[in-house]
């Protein structure tokens, strides 16, 4: 039988990321707590967007005040777990009524730090559960109400059936004394009229239900407030609620017992506590909120800080470059006009020599001082004995002249062109030139 129910239990997380793990973990539970079966159904989240997904469902024993009652419960896995904490709901049958509390909201969902806290390496369902019982021993869920009460605020939901193990339940529910029986008005209470707790209006959103068939193995009666689009969970499904206090002692006989409290000693919880319970939740959340908008407006002001020194530096690159930009551009300037100028005097001087018909070279070269009219004249006169000894090969070459005229004339052209330009060599350095 064990074999069996591993089988089928295997069978649903084919489309789970861990399915061993969570397989392991949903057969130890099993075995130690008997009042819950494994289901496969869909689960319809706020979005209408409905996945299969796995749940435990059936009833946990809970000790208060000496008595033993078997709480009904429904433990929906996540398809990423252990990595999400599971979604948890009280589901109370036709003789029960949600007993609202820090734990439990007006729809039955489950609220406790250690989901809060849910760790993949250190939590799982073993521990939910124990902390559950433990939890629910001081503060139980649910109450009983008899069979012919009908709820009488028609915005309050009616209880969903506890499908399929009805037959687990064991009475009876513990009752709450209230003050119901009191009053006057009783559309001012959640329920019927032995529901400890007066109606606020607005202090819990309207709870959604799916609408269609009728068939409970593909009906979820609650709703989770998150999409779970590509199986992307968050690390706490839950909405923001209060601070939780440490865990309940499970060795407490009975909670709210205080000597000097306010709690009558069958536990109803009065206005007092509520209004103290919601100012505590309200103060909560607002300083929640402020902290996290103050860190928010930390984090964008550092980013703005960031972006002005980087801006600032790169306003002093710019500036830099301009500036060396508006130097070249002034030089740039600077050399056209220069330019403009040398070209206006070399149109000046083609126009004049355009007017001339004949330049005498003599006239047209001109030195400025004598030392240089006589490096002018030697550089001329070398450069014609140059010539002259060039032809007097030439001559001899074509046998113009015969070998014994061109030594003689060459010797006496090569004594001459070295005295020409010794005379460059002094005069150079006399005038300060370079070599």
């Amino acid at each position: 039988m064990i074999r069996v129910e591993e089988s089928r239990i295997k069978s649903y997380l084919t489309m789970y990321k861990f399915p061993e793990q969570t397989k392991k973990e949903i057969v130890k539970t099993l075995n130690f707590y008997h009042g819950l079966i494994c289901n496969f159904e869909t689960f319809l989240f706020s979005n209408r967007i409905e996945k299969k997904l796995v749940n435990l469902s059936g009833t946990i024993p809970v000790t208060f005040k000496g008595t033993t009652y078997h709480i009904p419960i429904c433990i929906w896995l996540m398809d990423t777990h252990p990595n999400n904490a599971p979604i948890c709901y009280v589901k109370p049958t036709t003789e029960m009524r949600i007993k609202m509390s820090m734990y439990v909201d007006h729809n039955g969902k489950i609220y406790l730090p250690y989901l809060h806290n849910w760790t993949p390496t250190t939590s799982n369902l073993l521990d939910l559960i124990g902390i559950m019982t433990i939890t629910f021993s001081e503060t139980p869920p649910v109450y009983s109400v008899r069979q012919t009460e009908q709820p009488v605020n028609p915005g309050y939901p009616s209880p969903m059936p506890y499908g399929g193990t009805g037959s687990n339940v064991m009475h009876p529910y513990p009752s709450i004394p209230t003050q119901a029986a009191t009053t006057s008005n009783p559309s001012t209470f959640h329920g019927s009229s032995n529901t400890p707790y007066p109606l606020y209006n607005n202090q819990f959103p309207t709870p959604s239900y799916p609408t269609g068939s009728s068939n409970t193995s593909n009906f979820s009666p609650y709703s989770p407030p998150y999409p779970t689009q590509n199986c992307a969970y968050p690390q706490q499904p839950a909405p923001i609620r209060p601070e939780y206090p440490p865990y309940p002692s499970a060795a407490s006989s009975s909670p709210n017992t205080t000597p000097g409290s306010n709690v009558s000693d069958g536990g109803t919880i009065t206005e007092e506590h509520i209004k103290a319970s919601l100012l505590s939740a309200i103060e909560d959340k607002v300083r929640r909120r402020f902290n996290e908008q103050m860190a928010q407006n930390k984090d964008e002001l550092d980013i703005l800080q960031q972006s002005q020194r980087e801006l600032t530096l790169g306003k002093t690159k710019l500036d830099s470059i301009l500036t060396s930009l508006n130097k070249e551009k002034a030089e740039l300037e600077q050399n056209i006009q220069v330019l403009r100028d040398k070209e206006l005097e070399l149109e000046m001087a083609i126009s004049k020599l355009s007017k001339e018909d004949n330049i005498d070279i003599d006239d047209a070269v001109t030195t400025t001082a004598p030392l240089y009219k006589q490096i002018l004249n030697a550089f001329a006169e070398e450069a014609a004995t140059e010539d002259a000894i060039y032809y007097m090969g030439e001559a001899l070459r074509r046998g113009v002249i015969d070998l014994e005229v061109f030594l003689k004339q060459v010797r006496s052209l090569s004594r001459k062109q070295f005295m020409l330009r010794a005379l460059m060599q002094r005069c150079r350095h006399k005038a300060g030139l370079v070599a």
